[in-house]
């Protein structure tokens, strides 16, 4: 079976977790948009791995992980992170991670601009992490990018940096940043080209290989849904396809190929960075990072803070199609009396079933909220759906009625263990 999985919020939902425990049955966990910007957390065996750019099927023995052409690669932090994954004993070799030779690569120049941008935005910033993805994006579109098989050749991948430092200087310079060093970006680069390069394949065949031998693959989405550069808020989104559709353009793998999609969601709702968040809640939010919860895995930053949002999480899952839901961090909710549900936005005289297309108007919409008894105990422990309190049952069969999807698994703590599986 051919599973997607989707952060259906603004991310940081636990997409690493589900995919590390759907690994088991799957043989090619694979990535197809975004960078390094993303950060999954996976908690296994007592041990906590922070992934940014590997898929988190590298946790499990025997899988093969696929870096797909859809994806912005940072040479320097992918080598950065193989190597802080092998000192955690995890086994990184060409056979069971390979880069699209068709991904495009993020530069020390394209982190300089995205800076320079932000910068220049003043109060009306994205609030990007800053990582150069957008401007990496930009170069893809503006067909000036290099790509991960100009690393194949030291000559050639000497060549082509050097003729787009020079441009990319030149932009730096109009923007009223410092312009990078020619020879220690090459340099860089080419010694990490030179640890990647027996990682480098055309993945699209061994893609469709795997899927005509039978094998199961999880493509592993990154950021979350409403980052969409389509159907997110824009402009505060990311610059790559976060929706379900990015996984087959991302890949090389057709639609026609996909047998499911899941969605992730928090029981609760979160964001970083600026734009439009309905549900938001200060009182909500100081509650969780009371409890050292919500704070990214890529920056450390603490995360914008809401109650669950049905508006969000319908649209959600009619423009990517989820076929069912995966919840996860209901146990953030133990300490509470009472649970918020959005039910819908109002936006003047306007009841809003959908979020509208406009940020400006999306920012105008105040929340309409339905209120269900919390359970005030610790749900950490239990590890099957009838162990749950009632009222936590309640709340999930609430949401997953609203959403118009089935909820068919619930997470309660971080570790692989914690996940359990929805009854009737």
């Amino acid at each position: 079976m051919n599973t997607i999985i989707i952060g259906s919020q603004w991310g940081d939902e636990g997409k690493g977790k589900l995919i590390d425990f759907l690994t088991e049955s799957a043989d090619v966990v694979a990535r197809g948009q975004g960078g390094n910007n993303a950060g999954h957390t996976v908690m296994a065996n007592g041990k906590k791995y922070i992934l940014h750019l590997v898929p988190s099927g590298i946790l499990w023995p025997g899988k093969l992980c696929v870096i797909g052409n859809g994806v912005v690669l940072d040479p320097m932090g992918l080598v950065d992170e193989i190597e802080s994954l092998k000192k955690q004993g995890v086994t990184i070799t060409p056979q069971n991670l390979l880069l699209s030779d068709r991904a495009h690569l993020v530069l020390p120049f394209h982190k300089e601009m995205d800076a320079a941008s932000e910068s220049s935005l003043g109060k009306k910033a994205i609030g990007t992490t800053k990582r150069g993805i957008g401007p990496t994006y930009s170069d893809k579109a503006r067909r000036v990018g290099i790509r991960v098989a100009d690393m194949r050749r030291p000559e050639v991948l000497e060549d082509m940096l050097r003729n787009r430092i020079r441009s990319a200087n030149i932009e730096l310079k109009n923007m009223g940043a410092q312009p990078v060093n020619e020879d220690q970006v090459v340099e860089e680069v080419e010694a990490a080209a030179k640890v990647l390069r027996p990682h480098i394949a055309d993945t699209i065949p061994v893609m469709h290989n795997a899927i005509k031998e039978g094998k199961s693959i999880l493509f592993e989405g990154a950021q979350g849904a409403f980052l969409d550069v389509d159907f997110g808020t824009y402009p505060y989104v990311t610059s790559s396809n976060t929706s379900s559709a990015g996984a087959c353009t991302g890949t090389g793998v057709p639609p026609h190929k996909i047998d499911r999609i899941i969605g992730v969601c928090k029981a609760y709702t979160t964001r970083v960075g600026s734009g439009p968040f309905v549900t938001e809640d200060d009182e909500f939010a100081d509650y969780l990072h009371g409890l050292g919860r919500e704070f990214g895995a890529t920056t450390g930053r603490p995360r914008r803070c809401g109650w669950a949002d049905a508006v969000l999480l319908r649209f959600s899952s009619m423009f990517n199609g989820f076929d069912e839901m995966a919840m996860t961090n209901l146990d953030g909710y133990d300490q509470c009396e009472t649970i918020k549900i959005c039910v819908g936005y109002k936006l003047g005289d306007q009841i809003l079933e959908y979020p509208p297309a406009r940020s400006a108007d999306w920012e105008r919409c105040e929340p309409i909220y339905e209120t269900l008894p919390g359970w005030k105990q610790d749900i950490s422990g239990c590890r099957t759906w009838d162990e749950l309190p009632v009222q936590a049952k309640a709340f999930v069969k609430r949401l997953s009625s609203l959403i118009g999807t089935p909820v068919t698994t619930v997470g309660v703590g971080p570790d692989r263990e914690q996940t359990l599986v929805v009854g009737n």
